[in-house]
């Protein structure tokens, strides 16, 4: 018996090995497995539970994937829908070019210069409705549209139609170049103004505020800053734009204009009431002539806004009784006054 278990042994370890290699096969065979959390569904259950193809995951109420169903829409309804997209973005678009600073606008252009490739093209846009000015702005500019002319004024102008206030982007164009940008606001200069020559070369670059170049150095009546006493504009430390100086009444007193440091054109002295001018000297054209230093009276006005006296219209009444200042006061005949001279020393305010 003891031989027979030995001779066994062997066929017991064959056996074992028979059995491992018949159950290693099945053992290694692919087997579907389900995510699904209840076993007894079935596997169709499993696709129709997945939250992965639900418009409920998906980005501001549009799918996430493209498993999602589509919306099919007739050719009227995308025409409609393209339609109403389109006129959106033209509202959008017209409401933003035509509003600037809160305040409607509209567009204009004149044409200045030779016809052909030297003529000049200004596109601008001014006030749609009226606005209140501010009374201590330097000057004032206006669109003329019966003369089809960008006027600077140094009054405000409230009761003519045809003059509109400028507001807005400005731009000069010749020959498709630009030569001029800026912006106006509320009938001043506003934010950078460039000019460039013919070849696109940047030759200037000024920033006004409001009609006050950066740099102005601003003086003003009392602690409080609320009354504007003078305005001496600098550019680049040099005396450069529109020179103001007003009386403690909030009337102008001085109006005039520098370039390249010098006094230009026509410098205007008030009466100090009602914006009333008195008189009116003349300087050079250009900051880049010999400088005047003894101004030359062209024009005076009486105290009742009557012009009395005209170099160039040969008009000279002052001292008549029909151009009496007050009823029954003569005003007697006085020398023309001289342009007190401006602060040239004023240094620009540090920021």
């Amino acid at each position: 018996m003891r031989i027979i278990s030995l001779w066994l042994r062997p066929l017991r370890f064959l056996v074992l090995a028979l059995v491992l290699l018949t159950l290693l096969p099945w053992a290694c065979t692919r087997k579907a497995v389900s995510f699904n959390s209840n076993p007894e569904q079935p596997a169709l259950a499993v696709l129709a539970a997945d939250t992965l193809t639900r418009t409920s995951d998906s980005l501001n109420g549009k799918p996430s994937l493209s498993t999602a169903r589509k919306v099919v829409l007739t050719k009227e309804q995308e025409k409609a829908a393209k339609d109403a997209e389109k006129d959106t973005q033209r509202k959008l678009k017209k409401k933003k070019k035509n509003v600037f600073l809160g305040e409607k606008m509209k567009r204009a252009f004149v044409k200045r210069g030779p016809k052909g490739r030297n003529q000049e093209i200004a596109i601008f846009y001014y006030l749609k409705y009226p606005k209140p000015l501010n009374a201590y702005a330097p000057a004032y500019y206006y669109y003329d549209t019966k003369k089809h002319k960008i006027l600077k004024l140094a009054e405000i102008q409230e009761d003519v139609s045809t003059l509109k206030i400028m507001h807005g982007p400005y731009k000069v164009m010749q020959n498709n170049k630009v030569l001029e940008t800026g912006y106006y606001a509320l009938g001043t200069r506003h934010l950078r103004w460039e000019k460039f020559d013919k070849n696109g070369v940047l030759l200037s670059k000024t920033h006004y505020e409001m009609g006050f170049p950066r740099d102005a150095n601003v003086s003003y009546y009392g602690e409080d800053r609320s009354l504007i006493n003078e305005v001496v504009p600098y550019v680049n430390g040099k005396l450069e734009g529109d020179y103001a100086k007003f009386l403690i009444n909030g009337q102008p007193d001085w109006r005039g204009q520098f370039e390249n440091g010098k006094r230009v054109g026509t410098w205007t002295k008030y009466w100090g009431f009602r914006g009333r001018r008195r008189y009116e000297y003349q300087y050079a054209e250009t900051g880049y002539d010999p400088e005047v230093t003894e101004p030359e009276l062209v024009r005076e006005y009486n105290r009742n806004a009557v012009l009395i006296y005209d170099k160039e219209k040969n008009i000279d009444k002052r001292g008549q009784p029909d151009v009496e200042d007050r009823p029954g006061q003569h005003r007697p005949t006085v020398a023309p006054r001289t342009v007190p001279r401006a602060p040239a020393k004023v240094q620009p305010k540090r920021r």
